[in-house]
């Protein structure tokens, strides 16, 4: 085969024989636990299900939520912030991308000038000096090419691509983690609604003791002290009720905040139900690498810092350019394109640091120094995310314990401040009694719906510990910068065609009472006797 001795010829052919310096990059290894410590304790899902997928949040069957979460996608400021970021980080590999090819340019001017020769002789006298108009032009076109022998540029792309696709994994995460946090929050405004009943109901039962007490008092056969203590008891829950109205107004507002509104254009209807405990299957703690969007950052930083490396080896080495010029140039002006006129030029040039003061080693140390850190991050944060699992497997186990308990203490009590006001109407205790009775009923109660929340709550952050039902496989592959913005704004409008297809939480919550109360408010009803 006939090679071409041309120097863009051999140019070409060194650039596509040309090697790339620095580490290719492996992941490194993590250590990974067969299965989770606390998982024995778990009761696990149905055999034939998968890690939840997409719309997690159904599970707790609550129709605020399900219409709320969609919108997190689309509106939260949050969430388009990290989009704007993952949008900047694509643009950033086009950037390092064109500079494998050459710069063309496009030169034209023309120039209409005076010149004057003086005194050309003596002879000449009488007519001055002589004076001459020159027109001159040029119309030229340039290619400059700074050849990438040593793989500089495509290392330069390696760590932008990585770059762009950890800025996708912290676009994914902060999606979940506000979808997250809007979960909570709704399960903190159920709550509230039930303890808002629970004390309605209290407060009616109250009355009523102290009615009871009054009619007690008039015919003066029970101490005044008695009526003081079911009066105290009466406006101490009236207090409280009045005070649960600051955190319902509180979790209203964030929940508002966390879909992109303001908290006065989002009104939430008092609840009856509450949320339900969704069933999770956990899988196994290999997984979790694949499932997690903060991990995926993690490696896909580890990634760019490591093509960093092969970056700052590329100094070293001496840059190879190429220049080229073609074009016309003519004085005077008429006549420019003529081939007579016709001039080009190709060139080459190679330049190469002898002495920096070792600024150049100093930046392949400050690379690897900078991958070593990646590194660490990365197995910190696997860690812990098997932590963050762990921690979410024995509360929802210790708590789901605890729960029981509570019933039962709730059963008890209430019987027992039924047994206490029979025996104070029977004359044989006093109404003291009957008071320490109903506020331990009324504490376990209390009791008994935060560990219900925190049973909820966990069961959320377990979801999102788990990844939420994303995989790293769904990440685009950033040297191809035009496909993955195309792929991410798709995903950004099939979400908003989600978020406007929901009802609104209204009708939902309006529906679901007329459906009847599925889940109780409280856990247990106050006694009215």
């Amino acid at each position: 085969m006939k090679i071409s001795r041309t120097p863009l010829a051999a140019a070409l052919t060194l650039l596509m024989s040309g090697c790339m310096v620095g580490p290719d990059y492996h992941r490194p290894p993590v250590q990974v636990p067969a299965t989770y410590k606390e998982l024995p304790g778990w009761t696990q899902a149905e055999p034939a299900a998968t890690a939840p997928k997409g719309d997690w949040w159904t599970g707790f069957n609550d129709p605020l939520l399900n219409e709320l979460e969609p919108q997190v996608v689309i509106s939260n400021q949050t969430v388009r912030q990290d989009y704007a970021n993952y949008e900047e980080a694509l643009a950033e590999v086009r950037v390092a991308r064109a500079s494998l090819f050459p710069t063309i340019g496009v030169t034209g001017s023309a120039t209409r000038a005076r010149s004057s020769t003086g005194s050309l002789s003596s002879s000449n006298a009488n007519f001055g000096n002589f004076q001459r108009i020159n027109n001159s032009g040029s119309l030229e076109g340039s290619l400059n090419w700074d050849l990438d022998v040593w793989g500089e540029v495509r290392r330069t792309i390696e760590e932008n691509a990585a770059t762009a696709e950890a800025s996708e994994a912290t676009l994914a995460n902060a999606t979940l983690s506000e979808q997250i946090a809007l979960a909570t929050a709704v399960i903190d405004l159920r709550v509230s609604d039930a303890n808002i009943d629970l004390l309605t109901q209290t407060v009616a039962a109250y009355q009523h003791f102290l009615s009871v007490v009054s009619d007690q008092d008039k015919a003066g056969t029970i101490a005044p002290s008695d009526v003081i203590t079911a009066r105290t008891q009466l406006e101490t829950a009236q207090a409280n009720l009045i005070n649960l109205g600051v955190a319902r107004a509180k979790y209203a507002h964030a929940i508002a905040v966390l879909v992109g509104k303001n908290p006065e254009d989002l009104d939430i209807p008092h609840s009856t139900t509450m949320p339900s405990l969704p069933s999770i299957p956990v899988g196994v703690p290999s997984t979790i690498l694949e499932r997690r969007p903060d991990i995926a950052t993690a490696e896909r930083q580890m990634a760019a810092q490591n093509a960093a490396i092969g970056v700052a080896v590329a100094a070293y080495y001496p840059t190879i350019s190429l220049s080229a010029l073609d074009g016309f140039t003519q004085s005077p002006l008429s006549g420019l394109l003529h081939a007579a006129n016709y001039v080009w030029s190709l060139g080459g040039s190679a330049s190469e640091t002898i002495f920096d003061g070792g600024a150049r080693s100093g930046q392949v140390a400050a690379a690897k120094a900078a991958y070593d850190a990646a590194v660490a991050n990365y197995r910190g944060t696997v860690l812990g995310a098997f932590q963050n699992v762990e921690d979410d497997l024995s509360g929802l186990r210790i708590l789901a314990e605890q729960a029981d308990a509570l019933q039962r203490a709730v059963t008890d009590a209430t019987r027992g401040t039924e047994i206490a006001f029979n025996e104070y109407q029977a004359g044989t205790v006093d109404y003291t009694t009957v008071a320490t009775a109903q506020t331990t009923q009324l504490s376990n109660q209390q009791t008994a719906l935060n560990v219900q929340e925190e049973r909820l709550v966990d069961a959320a952050n377990l979801i999102g510990d788990l990844g939420g039902g994303w995989s790293a496989s769904s990440l685009h592959d950033a040297r191809h910068p035009e496909r993955a913005a195309r792929a991410a704004s798709d995903a950004a409008a099939s979400g908003a065609a989600v978020a406007s297809a929901v009802p609104t939480a209204a009708a939902s919550d309006a529906n679901a009472a007329s459906a009847g109360n599925a889940g109780s408010a409280s856990p247990s009803q106050p006694v009215t006797p």
